[in-house]
């Protein structure tokens, strides 16, 4: 029976994206890797080539796709503020994103997969610019690196939360004052002009 090298590399990335998004690529080791995935962890080297090969295979799978299904709909303040609750929500429900992202900027020097991601952003950019007219493309590329830095940080950050909130806050407290800041950011990008 041949080899399914397409399960094995799937069953590979998945478990790295566990353990990556848990412990980071200096916590993760290759032995864990072949544990996680039930998979010699010899395949990682042939498939991957080394450790940091597959630490940026994984964040290019999950990263690549982050913006999928993102769309800036209607215009004005209020299609920016839906664009910031629908990221809060892709983090919500994908918790490994935020965290991906934030070890990636930990643990790398260079950007991966930023061929097949800056197009991606700069696509989401014009979105933006085109629901708030007027607007510079300067101006919503920072608004949109700040919806995405604010919802990931939910995730990232939530120990800075506890200090930083009184007790009691919920995911949707954060997420409806989430949506209120882009609402207030946009009015005001607007508003400049």
């Amino acid at each position: 029976m041949p080899w399914d090298t397409e399960t094995t590399r799937r069953r590979l990335l998945d478990a790295g994206v566990r353990l990556f998004a848990s412990h980071g690529y200096s916590g993760t080791s290759m032995d864990a890797i072949g544990r996680e995935s039930g998979v010699n962890k010899e395949r990682v080297y042939r498939y991957f080539g080394d450790k940091r090969g597959f630490f940026a295979a994984v964040l290019a799978q999950e990263l690549s796709g982050l913006l999928d299904g993102a769309e800036v709909r209607g215009s004005g303040p209020d299609a920016v503020a839906e664009f910031a609750g629908w990221m809060f929500d892709r983090f919500h429900q994908r918790p490994e994103l935020p965290r991906l992202l934030a070890w990636e900027s930990l643990e790398f020097d260079e950007t991966v997969a930023a061929d097949r991601r800056r197009p991606l952003c700069a696509s989401h950019a014009v979105q933006l610019r085109d629901a708030l007219p007027g607007s510079a493309l300067d101006d919503v590329e920072h608004l949109m690196l700040s919806i995405i830095s604010l919802s990931a940080s939910w995730t990232t950050l939530a120990r800075v939360a506890d200090v930083a909130l009184s007790p009691g806050h919920a995911d949707s407290d954060r997420r409806a004052a989430l949506v209120r800041q882009a609402h207030a950011a946009a009015t005001q990008l607007t508003a400049a002009r």
